[in-house]
């Protein structure tokens, strides 16, 4: 099963799949609305759905190229030229992901609001068109004319840019054949998802799930962060050893038993495996991933915190609220 399929990159392709649906869907009903019926422009109406669609597929694309050919240079180059190092860059990119989990989840909370803000902003637009003029006036005038192309292009960009290093944090850790599945139906069902919203879903279920998903989430940045300490920490111990210290199997040698807290050698594969693969679950822990899994816990206890009382009282703790008005 782990051969084949990656929760983790399941749940972060689906979760940026789901952001992109949002958006795309607000620019198509915008439009149905304000441009399309029996006294409206029909055929203003199918350049600007168009460009939506064109803008959107491009950005797919050029996310799926992307990410294809990093995870591709990686495991085909990694057995060789970052072989000796292998530890560290996994390390890094899992230390990258858990980083940027934690500072986009608050915010992917809101996802749920974005079609309101969308809105907004497209009905500001559409009543306010940008007027240029100068050297620079034939590109304003060119994003204003294909803006229905741009935003979705450049959203999609986005987000995939997040996935694309979302999924190097999470997959590196898992063999090849497991990333390809749950990419294919993470998309499928994330714009699964997104056209059920188009056609009237439910904002309050969608809340729910946001929260569930964005729960989920944070137990796979806790587990990337503490993976990445332990990573970086057995990279040192094969430098000390020699050589890499799975080559030894799972007794003495094979670990630092300096750094170590507990090691159990029963608890490495079937339901534990996928243990650590969805949530850093390690059978060979050292003081260093578990510190670091909690404080990563307390770290973001507190981040939560501080964005609950800045919500409700307008400003974070110890600062007035003029001075956050004026940034």
């Amino acid at each position: 099963m782990l051969d084949l399929f990656s929760v983790p990159v399941f749940v972060v392709v689906f979760r940026e799949t789901l952001e992109t649906a949002i958006i795309v869907s607000v620019l198509l009903a915008f439009l149905k609305q304000t441009l399309d019926g029996s006294q409206r422009d029909a055929g203003i109406y199918k350049t600007l759905r168009t460009q939506v669609w064109l803008g959107t597929a491009l950005g797919l694309a050029l996310c799926l190229i992307g990410s294809g050919v990093i995870i591709g240079i990686f495991y085909i180059l990694g057995n060789d030229t970052w072989a000796d190092h292998e530890y560290y860059y996994e390390g890094v990119f899992s230390l990258i992901s858990a980083v940027i989990i934690t500072i986009m989840g608050g915010a992917l909370l809101r996802v749920g609001k974005m079609e309101d803000k969308w809105r907004a902003k497209l009905a500001k637009a559409i009543e306010t068109p940008v007027t240029a003029q100068g050297k620079r006036a034939w590109l304003v005038n060119l994003f204003e004319k294909y803006a229905m192309f741009v935003l979705p292009f450049i959203t999609v960009l986005r987000e995939g840019i997040e996935g694309i290093v979302f999924v190097a944090g999470v997959s590196f850790s898992a063999p090849a054949s497991a990333v390809p599945l749950p990419v294919i139906m993470g998309l499928m069902l994330g714009g699964l998802v997104g056209y059920a919203l188009y056609r009237g879903g439910s904002s309050a279920k969608l809340q729910y799930f946001l929260v569930a998903s964005t729960c989920l989430l944070y137990l796979v940045a806790a587990g990337l962060f503490s993976r990445a300490i332990w990573l970086f920490e057995q990279q040192q111990w094969n430098k000390v050893v020699g050589g890499d210290a799975a080559e030894l199997g799972d007794g003495p040698g094979s670990y630092d038993i300096d750094r170590s807290i507990w090691h159990v050698n029963l608890n490495g594969g079937g339901g534990w495996a996928i243990l650590n693969a969805v949530v850093g679950w390690n059978n060979s822990a050292t003081y260093g991933s578990v510190l670091a899994y909690n404080l990563y816990w307390v770290f973001v206890i507190a981040q939560f915190s501080l964005m609950s009382f800045k919500e409700d009282h307008g400003h974070y703790p110890l600062l007035k609220e003029e001075d956050t008005r004026t940034d």
